[in-house]
């Protein structure tokens, strides 16, 4: 199974339930693609890779402040789960569907 396509992803942070879209695509060990916030706000990951299964990247985010979160996500089947590393604010889970 593959990495690629839509995923509807929510993002368990201090501040709450943030919900977004990423879509992504893999091109041999990369991934890559936009990652739509619910405010709309489009950013695009950074130093995607692939293993298997498991794929990280990295996400600049602006709002509510500028911080790049490093995630580390597995893939089973139709299901996305995983970690994000919130700099000084720790970690938070992530879990979404295939869209």
């Amino acid at each position: 199974m593959s990495f690629d396509g839509t995923w509807n992803i929510t993002l368990n942070s201090p501040v709450g339930a943030q919900k977004m879209t990423f879509v992504a695509i893999t091109a041999g060990s990369t991934i890559s693609g936009p990652i739509t916030a619910a405010d709309g706000t489009v950013t695009e990951i950074s130093n995607g890779k692939v293993n298997g299964s498991v794929a990280t990247w990295d996400i600049a985010v602006t709002k509510p402040m500028a911080i790049t979160l490093g995630i580390t996500a597995k893939l089973e089947g139709d299901t996305i789960f995983g970690t994000a590393k919130l700099g000084m604010f720790g970690n938070a889970k992530f879990e979404g569907t295939r869209g």
